[in-house]
């Protein structure tokens, strides 16, 4: 052998071993395998039971929906009357609020017939009487009732009375024949405070419930 193929031979055996020391062990900075988490076992009180299975939330009475020293007469009703739903008569009191506040802008006094009593409409129809004398006309505009809230309840017998306290928003304008603004402004609601009472004869089939008294909230 001569010493050129010992001193290659030497050289390759040095470079493998380096090779080795350098592939065959692992860095400080390689990524180490990541070990799998033990399963957690299934928790059974933690399942969500079946939709069927959950009792429907029954409604609390709040401010938003009676006063307090309203809560004895809708007891009352409700014991007399087991179909009766505040959530449901306050809906109707609202669109009942909106159909006589416009009826009566327009001046249309046979639209209230079927949900007013007559000592009301009558009143109406003085306002309406009067304003026509005077050769005015109401554009008014309801933007939107803010809240409605029952603020007492009665029953005397068969019948029943709700009063209920709206604050909404109109826009409300006087004209003249001539159609032009003689008071107030459709670009700028006013803040309004009614105070209604609806009655109705328990006894009766008719479910509809009649406004009785108008008021302003004090």
């Amino acid at each position: 052998m001569t010493p050129t193929i010992v001193i290659l031979a030497m050289i390759a055996v040095f470079v493998g071993l380096r090779l080795y020391s350098v592939l065959g062990q692992r860095g400080g900075h390689e990524q180490q395998p990541v070990a799998r988490p033990a399963e957690t076992p299934a928790i059974a009180e933690r399942r969500a039971p079946p939709a069927a299975d959950v009792a429907p939330e029954r409604p609390t009475p709040s401010e938003h929906v009676y006063e307090e020293r309203a809560e004895g007469g809708v007891r009352a009703i409700l014991a007399a009357d087991p179909q009766f739903d505040v959530a449901r008569f306050l809906d109707g009191a609202q669109g009942a609020y909106r159909l006589i506040l416009e009826s009566y802008w327009r001046g249309d006094i046979d639209a209230l017939a079927p949900y007013t009593d007559a000592h009301v409409r009558e009143a109406f129809a003085e306002a309406v009487v009067a304003r026509e004398a005077e050769g005015h006309r109401l554009d008014n505009r309801l933007i939107a009732v803010n809240k409605a809230v029952i603020k007492d309840a009665l029953l005397e017998g068969r019948a029943a009375r709700v009063t209920v306290g709206f604050d909404a928003d109109v826009a409300a304008v006087t004209r003249d024949r001539d159609g032009a603004a003689v008071a107030g402004s459709l670009s700028d609601a006013v803040t309004t405070h009614d105070v209604w009472t609806f009655q109705r004869d328990l006894g009766s089939r008719d479910p509809n419930w009649i406004l009785v008294e108008t008021d302003e909230a004090a």
